[in-house]
């Protein structure tokens, strides 16, 4: 078999008027097959610049212009060629070139091309066949005739970034045009066409809008009469939607009316994703009902746009409604359904799918299988998994990571750990292995989840993409790893993937969830694009520091922007009411009351428990109650815990009573209900009747969820449990809590036994208070570092209430600064006193 072509490297030039491209952009290694095999593209790793290539499936094998025309192709004698015979061959070429690309037949393309070298050089002719080429999957010869061509034209230009763009080199496409730029050939419409398909293809911001100035500045001055089309306005629009480019998208959409293409339905289609991309639910709706043509891409698309906005009903009436239905537009309800998620819903259409007998996709699977991860129900994951499986699936990259995920989040984490083995030798190894990064994650498992994308990192399995940066940059969040969040943010930078919106929102909740908001901020304001999860993720930062007033003006920025918010977005600003400075409780009442009617919003569990929560906080429990009670829908457990909760700050005996009943009819065998309430007892001083709440709690056999704490050093997460002694170094951290302990004894430190949830004496609750996971997690930090760093410690629930007394008195004799985030925000105590004012 004759070696591989390479593609040689295209000059790296960036005239004037482009910027350079980030980096990772312009490190492609292509290689390319021998003429005598068949290729394929893989786009999954396109961002790495790198390319898949297999002896298969680029063209039909076996097929053959004999199996579906009798045409025969001229035989010449040898020797030069008459005019006329070269008439002849000429347009025989092109009309054989033509059916080479209807019946992508290879060997057809390739004997044409043989032909074609007999004749004087053409470029009309050079260009249909890199056209032939293009279109068969040929992208070597596509090029090694372009190569050949003495003088190409725009046309030839055109033709081969067209091909690059749409098979995964975009790179080489971006070099092709510069080059072009370079050599003085002037682009036109089709030209830009091709170009702003590759930058919506790698979702690169920068490029697309330097585009969108040369189309701009060309139909300003009008070089030979050039004129944008519903093409370009189409392309430049879905670059708009990838990239979230409100305000070029808006002036797009205007420019479709100046120019009369306000009707055109190909730019109609794009202006349904761009403007369901925004959150502009009224403007598309209003948008598909003035088209006056509709094809079944448009409705798709306005399905597609409700389940976006969460309206479910709306999406499914739109689906009835349909004249015509194909695959696609199943794949859309499906879709939908998972992604709001109602996954019985999914499960019940895709049964009626299997039983039309409409056609099923590795789309179609993929949302069957998130279905059934939303249930997160053991028996029917196993269901799905088997069919699958019998439905003869080939290694789909997408699929095995959904099913992966799956067993994730349906307890079935041996069957993953299986997966991946089974995979190890898979080219989806990376993206498998993510997945199962992400399971342990989800499963509380972040400790693991760390060591497997290290040791991934070791033995070469894991590539870092936009998927595997934000998933690790998630677990730095949820542990509260700080340093490596700032590496993997590093990482972000050095290879161009911070420009990915996903990996710049996963840098901006990293931080806010490690208590570091100025970076936070500063990943926000240096972030090419937004969405509404990066303003969430700037407000969770506020948040999480109990900043009320801070993450109120992220919200007034964002109504200033006319940024739509979403359901997540109204549950942190209410809850932000909670730590402002002043009483704004009118502020809230009026957001809460207008929710529906201002953003189309309805209020659901976890708006009423913020909203209840609120009311608490300041005071307002009768209030808090009544609002409870006079939900539309019935209420769940969380909303009366919320109010339970304000019950026991406050000690408000008579709501809190009332409260509890509730709870318990709902959750009687949950153990943290009765702590709750044991609590709520403590802190009225009624110690009896906290007793007996644990006495009751001990003999119905309910156990407390184990505490844990845990504190990062050198890399490791080190996790601690009350009285574990299993630290290799345990001996150490109890001698120096003990000593600890005595220096805060003589500070003022007084022992409350009340957090006792054990059956044990009074002089042995002293010992069990003594040795609380957190007391254990910041000995072990403070033996560890030196002033002036930051004790970082994270617990898994809320802080207790002598932990957080005795971190006071031991932030004062140690003169260190202690952070503990809990599952209520960070603590700093400083010099005897806590930021949350003994409020949380």
């Amino acid at each position: 078999m004759a070696s591989a072509s390479r593609l040689p490297s295209l000059p790296r030039f960036s005239p004037p008027s482009l910027r350079k491209i980030p980096p990772v952009f312009f490190q492609p290694s292509f290689s390319f097959p021998s003429s005598s095999s068949s290729l394929s593209l893989s786009k999954l790793n396109r961002h790495h610049n790198q390319l898949s290539l297999s002896a298969s499936s680029a063209a039909p094998q076996g097929s053959s212009i004999s199996k579906h025309t009798d045409l025969q192709l001229p035989s010449f004698e040898a020797g030069p060629f008459s005019l006329e015979d070269g008439e002849i061959l000429y347009h025989n070429c092109l009309e054989q070139l033509g059916l080479s690309v209807r019946y992508v037949d290879v060997e057809l393309a390739r004997a044409v091309h043989s032909l074609i070298l007999k004749l004087p050089e053409d470029n009309y002719l050079s260009n249909s066949l890199i056209t032939a080429y293009s279109k068969v999957g040929l992208l070597s010869d596509a090029y090694n005739v372009f190569a050949g061509i003495s003088s190409p034209d725009v046309v030839s230009y055109t033709t081969l970034i067209s091909g690059f763009a749409k098979s995964g080199y975009e790179v080489q496409a971006v070099r092709l045009f510069m080059t072009m730029r370079e050599r003085g050939v002037l682009p036109n419409e089709f030209t830009f066409v091709a170009l702003l398909t590759a930058c919506n293809r790698i979702s690169e911001l920068n490029l697309g809008f330097q585009v969108h100035c040369l189309v701009v500045k060309f139909g300003c001055v009008r070089i030979d009469g050039f004129k944008v089309d519903q093409f370009t306005l189409s392309s430049l629009l879905d670059s708009c939607t990838g990239c979230s480019a409100r305000k070029s998208g808006r002036e797009i959409h205007a420019h479709a009316l100046k120019v009369g293409l306000e009707s055109n339905l190909s730019v109609n289609n794009s202006l349904i994703g761009f403007y369901a991309k925004c959150g502009c639910a009224k403007d598309v709706q209003a948008l598909f009902e003035r088209m006056p043509t509709k094809d079944v891409i448009s409705w798709t698309g306005m399905i597609s746009a409700y389940m976006g906005f969460g309206k479910v009903d709306l999406a499914v009436e739109t689906f009835n409604k349909m004249p015509e239905r194909n695959p696609v537009s199943f794949n859309a309800v499906l879709a939908g359904l998972c992604q709001n998620d109602k996954g019985l819903e999914a499960l019940s259409l895709f049964y009626k799918m299997v039983f039309s007998g409409i056609e099923m996709t590795e789309y179609t699977l993929t949302s069957a299988i998130s279905a059934c991860s939303l249930l997160e129900e053991k028996s029917i994951s196993e269901q799905i998994h088997g069919f699958v499986v019998k439905f003869g699936v080939k290694s789909n990259a997408v699929v095995d990571a959904a099913l992966l995920d799956m067993c994730t989040r349906c307890g079935r984490m041996t069957d993953a750990q299986v997966m991946l083995c089974q995979s190890q030798y898979d080219a989806n190894l990376s993206i498998n292995w993510t997945s199962l990064i992400c399971g342990y994650a989800r499963n509380a498992q972040p400790e693991e989840a760390i060591a497997l994308f290290q040791w991934g990192l070791v033995k070469e399995a894991i590539t870092i993409d936009q998927v595997v940066l934000t998933a690790v940059l998630g677990i730095c969040g949820t542990l509260g790893f700080h340093d490596l969040g700032k590496q993997m943010h590093c990482q972000a930078l050095k290879s161009g993937f911070i420009y990915d919106l996903g990996v710049g929102n996963a840098v901006i909740g990293t931080y806010s969830k490690c208590g570091n908001v100025e970076d936070a901020i500063q990943a926000f304001e240096l972030s090419p694009a937004h969405d509404v999860v990066s303003w969430n993720c700037l407000i969770l930062g506020h948040l999480l520091q109990r900043q009320g007033d801070e993450a109120l003006a992220v919200w007034l920025r964002m109504k200033r922007e006319f940024i739509k918010p979403d359901m997540i977005t109204l549950v942190l600003v209410i809850s932000s009411y909670r730590h402002t400075k002043s009483n704004m409780l009118d502020d809230c009442r009026s957001l809460f009351f207008s929710m529906k009617q201002v953003y189309d919003i309805e209020p659901t569990s976890d708006h009423y428990a913020s909203f209840v929560s609120v009311l608490g906080d300041w005071g307002s429990l009768e209030e808090a109650e009544e609002i409870v009670t006079k939900m539309p829908f019935e209420p769940k457990a969380s909303v009366w815990r919320a109010l339970l909760h304000c019950c026991r700050v406050h000690s408000n005996l008579s709501v809190g009573k009332r409260t509890a009943k509730r709870i318990l009819a709902m959750q009687p065998q949950d153990p943290s209900t009765f702590i709750l309430i044991s609590n709520l007892y403590s802190a009225s001083g009624r110690w009896h009747c906290s007793e007996i709440v644990r006495e009751e709690m001990n003999s119905q056999g309910l156990q407390k969820h184990p505490a844990r704490s845990w504190m990062i050093h050198q890399n490791m997460v080190h996790s601690f449990y009350a009285r574990d002694r299993s630290h290799p170094q345990s001996k150490d951290i109890y001698s120096g809590l003990e000593i600890l302990i005595v220096e805060c004894l003589k500070a003022g430190y007084e022992p409350d036994t009340s957090f006792v949830l054990h059956e044990v004496e009074e002089h042995q609750k002293k010992d069990f208070l003594y040795y609380h996971s957190a007391k254990l997690a910041v000995t072990y930090g403070l033996l560890k570092t030196k002033k002036p760093k930051l004790i970082r410690v994270t617990k898994n629930i809320l802080l207790c209430g002598d932990c957080h007394n005795f971190f006071k008195y031991m932030s004062k004799v140690t003169r260190r600064v202690i952070c503990v985030r809990d599952t209520s925000g960070f603590h700093y105590f400083s010099d005897g006193k806590c930021s949350c004012k003994d409020q949380w």
